[in-house]
């Protein structure tokens, strides 16, 4: 099912005025694209997108002005579609009278800012982006590790708000425990934070619920970070073979972005915490270009090779 904003949100987020048009402000944006009618205001509507928020700035209203009565109502009349979410004026400008008599016959919602265009049409643009991201709920604990967004997974109890706890303990900052809210905000890029109800909130079976902000101070949490590591405990099992050079790397689909993933065996005597800060700063160390794995499979192919040609000789 799509995710819908509708033009009340842009107004109460914005704080604009209604000018006219207040019947429609129930009516949804699907789209994050915006749209500045430039050719549509000459009588060019053969490609105009209705379905998005339609922007009138200063350039668009002087050359409006231009044009005779007739044309200023057709190209109000056609620019207040059926589908069309609702037009923004910006800069504060005064809303042409055209415009005011076609948005209420059509019951489309006339905004305005004093915010100047570009400005606007940025805000705006990042606002609908992120309610209408892709998005998924997981569960897990989100952490922030040197810089890292590492998303801890696991089986109910295996120790990952005990071991979030130690590394907030540790100088690391907690994003969200349980239940992680992650959205796709652009390709390869997902965003993680708390739901509301249980931002800043740590739940350690024996002791119950803590705050973790209000225990470890402001810089113990953060309200959201972009996800590039995801840390998957398990049971360790006899029988089972991990990797040991870290050659083979790991990828786990969240959304339709692939993430990499490191799966780490739990069993009394391991500092689950330790590891984990060692997991994201050798991830950082990958992507600035140095594989220890790689450098170490290297050197031992090469001394073998030295001891294959010492034998030959």
């Amino acid at each position: 099912m799509a995710k819908k904003v509708k033009v009340s949100d842009l107004v109460r987020r914005f704080k604009m005025e209604v000018v006219c048009g207040e019947e429609g402000l129930k009516r949804i944006i699907t789209t994050a694209d915006l749209y500045r009618p430039g050719l549509e205001m000459a009588g060019y509507f053969n490609y105009h997108p209705h379905e998005r928020v339609q922007i009138l700035g200063r350039t668009e209203l002087a050359f409006f002005q231009t044009l005779s009565e007739d044309q200023r109502k057709d190209r109000m009349l056609r620019l207040c579609a059926e589908d069309t979410p609702c037009i923004c004026v910006t800069r504060g400008l005064p809303v042409p009278e055209e415009l005011m008599e076609a948005a209420t016959e059509h019951q489309v919602p006339v905004l305005r800012s004093n915010v100047p265009t570009t400005t606007l049409a940025g805000q705006v643009s990042d606002f609908l982006e992120g309610k209408l991201a892709p998005s998924t709920t997981i569960h897990g604990v989100l952490v922030d590790v040197y810089g890292i967004g590492m998303l801890i997974t696991g089986s109910s109890g295996i120790g990952k708000s005990e071991t979030a706890l130690e590394l907030v303990k540790r100088g690391h900052r907690l994003i969200a425990d349980d239940a992680v809210e992650i959205r796709q905000t652009a390709e390869n890029v997902l965003i993680g934070n708390a739901p509301e109800l249980i931002k800043h909130l740590l739940e350690i079976r024996g002791v119950g619920i803590i705050n973790v902000m209000t225990l470890f101070g402001a810089g113990a949490v953060r309200n959201n970070t972009k996800i590039s590591l995801v840390a998957k405990l398990e049971t360790w099992q006899q029988d089972k073979q991990y990797d040991r050079l870290g050659l083979d790397e790991e990828k786990t689909r969240i959304i339709d972005t692939d993430v990499t993933l490191v799966t780490i065996p739990v069993r009394p005597g391991r500092n689950l915490a330790v590891i984990i800060e060692v997991a994201a700063m050798n991830y950082r160390l990958k992507q600035m270009g140095y594989n220890a794995a790689l450098q170490f499979t290297n050197k031992l192919t090469e001394s073998l090779q030295e001891d294959v040609d010492d034998l030959d000789e």
